[in-house]
């Protein structure tokens, strides 16, 4: 019975080594042997996967998450709901936001010639036919200015990034052409009565 306490002394004391508590272990006694059994955590298995669409009560698309391994391995992968994440995976999408970004900044660039075209060609002339006084007849549209600039300066440009005052009168306004989320011309535009 000595040698069984003593063997469990040591079978504790190499657990205690290895990181274990006694609380981890179960102690099977028989007679002149002690066995020692182990427990084990299970682990816990969880990929992470990127969402190629919506998924409800899951996340939006494009969304990084971590999933339990089975509900990716059976629901989500065979639906093409979301893509394991890899690295070169985690490359190739680094790259595409590099494209894109770099896409946004030569769109800006190209906005802001546009703006410094349109803020140094001066003021486009509106002729209108006249009325009593500074009175015109009718309105100056964005379609007018659109035209204007189309058969001046040969540029393409949609009337709903076209912003004007309301003008009746001739004098000189001011218009904001909206190239740009972040890029905003200033045109002048000269309305004279014939």
């Amino acid at each position: 019975m000595a040698t069984a306490t003593v063997t469990a002394a040591s079978t504790l004391s190499w657990l205690h080594s290895f990181g274990g508590t006694p609380n981890e272990t179960t102690k099977v006694a028989d007679k002149n042997r002690v066995f020692v059994v182990f427990v084990q955590k299970k682990a816990k298995k969880t990929r992470k996967i990127i969402l190629k669409e919506d998924v409800e009560y899951l996340g939006k698309k494009g969304q990084l998450l971590d999933v339990k391994a089975g509900y990716f391995r059976n629901y989500l992968l065979p639906t093409g709901k979301a893509q394991i994440i890899t690295s070169s995976f985690l490359k190739e999408m680094k790259m595409e936001e590099e494209r894109i970004e770099a896409e946004k900044q030569r769109v800006k660039e190209e906005a802001q010639q546009l703006a410094l075209i349109f803020e140094t060609v001066g003021a486009f002339k509106v002729k209108r036919k006249g009325g009593k006084g500074k009175q015109i007849f009718g309105s100056v549209t964005a379609q007018d200015l659109v035209d204007i600039i189309k058969a001046q300066l040969q540029r393409d440009v949609d009337k709903r990034i076209v912003f004007l005052p309301e003008i009746r009168e001739t004098g000189e306004y001011v218009a904001e052409l909206k190239l740009h989320p972040e890029v905003t011309a200033r045109v002048r535009i000269n309305v004279y009565a014939n």
